[in-house]
């Protein structure tokens, strides 16, 4: 078990490669009850999220989500965030755990600014969390419900009863793989887990830890706040810049962006794989000509990918794909490529 943002996490229930291998071959199970919720309700609830997010939340409809970003008046991300439309006035946000008590103050003290007829609340202890991910994720799934599984599109989420208890179900991935979360009561949580696995153990389905997840998210490609993206970075140095709607109108830091875009970008983050055996870690230095142009924001050995991969932040003229660069590796310069996102690529069945 692992500290992180004031939750004890499993890093792992048996052996993380095995757990990763589970998961691209059959299914893993997740818990991410550690993140946090934050609703938004009220007759300028669309308003208040309109100018406090980047994405365009005119286009949901009820039963569908969209990722976007929280931006400082500056542009910088303030946290990477999946918006649920549970009503015609009712939104939900899918915050990161470290961030909860800062997303809920910022995005309060901004509607009560503007004046908002939006009340703002952290409902992050009603909900506990899982994810399904994998090939036999649908199946499994599908086994313990009446609800249409295979009917979600990705991104949308229906109501109904998993295994006896009550959840919200959305498809949805962080590994790359067909995925599945579901939120439920705390006190539901455990009989979810317990079926589900039991459900799944013929398939071949394991729980799994931070350490599994880790290699999987990087494989796929998912940056993460406050490691891969930090507290200066905005969404078009960050690669979410498609999570930007410019065509909306006002919202806090668009002016700062629209700066931006005009002018480029001073750095970018960008996949990256080894060419020399070596395996680049957080932290590692990136060298163009022996001249420092960035630094390594994660990396790891990718199991499903069997080569040595990781994410970047580089100086923009050195980002380019297909660019060579030398990550200083325990004081040895290591050859590595800079390459297009994701690593890994799920197989159609």
């Amino acid at each position: 078990m692992v500290g992180f943002a004031g939750w004890e996490l499993p890093e792992g229930y048996g052996g993380a490669i095995e757990e990763h291998l589970a998961v691209r071959t059959r299914a893993g199970l997740f818990d991410l009850s550690h993140l946090g919720q934050v609703e938004v309700a009220g007759r300028d609830a669309l308003a208040a999220l309109q100018r406090l997010a980047c994405n365009d939340a005119s286009r949901l409809k009820i039963g569908e989500t969209q990722r976007s970003v929280l931006t400082s008046a500056a542009g910088a991300v303030l946290d990477v965030v999946i918006v649920h439309r549970l009503g015609r006035s009712h939104y939900l946000l899918e915050v990161d755990a470290a961030r909860v008590e800062a997303d809920v103050a910022w995005i309060a003290d901004q509607a009560r600014a503007l004046d908002d007829d939006a009340v703002v609340l952290d409902t992050s202890a009603r909900y506990a969390g899982l994810a399904l991910e994998g090939p036999v994720a649908e199946d499994v799934l599908q086994g313990l419900t009446s609800l249409a599984v295979g009917d979600l599109e990705p991104g949308a989420f229906m109501h109904g009863e998993v295994a006896g208890v009550r959840v919200t179900l959305a498809r949805r991935s962080r590994t790359g793989e067909n995925g599945f979360e579901l939120l439920s009561a705390p006190q539901g949580a455990p009989r979810l887990w317990t079926s589900i696995l039991q459900a799944g153990e013929s398939d071949g389905v394991l729980p799994v830890g931070l350490a599994a997840l880790e290699t999987l998210r990087l494989e796929a490609g998912v940056r993460l706040v406050g490691i891969d993206i930090d507290e200066a970075m905005t969404p078009l140095e960050a690669g979410l810049g498609d999570l930007v709607a410019w065509e909306k109108g006002s919202f806090v830091g668009r002016e700062a962006l629209a700066a931006q875009r005009a002018g480029g970008v001073g750095r970018r983050s960008v996949g990256f794989e080894m060419i020399d055996p070596a395996v680049a870690r957080r932290g590692c230095s990136v060298r163009v000509d022996g001249v420092v142009v960035g630094a390594v924001t994660s990396g790891a050995d990718g199991p499903s990918v069997k080569k040595a991969i990781g994410l970047a932040s580089l100086s923009a003229s050195h980002a380019e794909t297909g660019a060579l660069v030398d990550v200083d590796v325990e004081g040895r310069a290591a050859r590595a490529r800079v390459v297009m996102l994701p690593f890994y690529h799920r197989q159609e069945s």
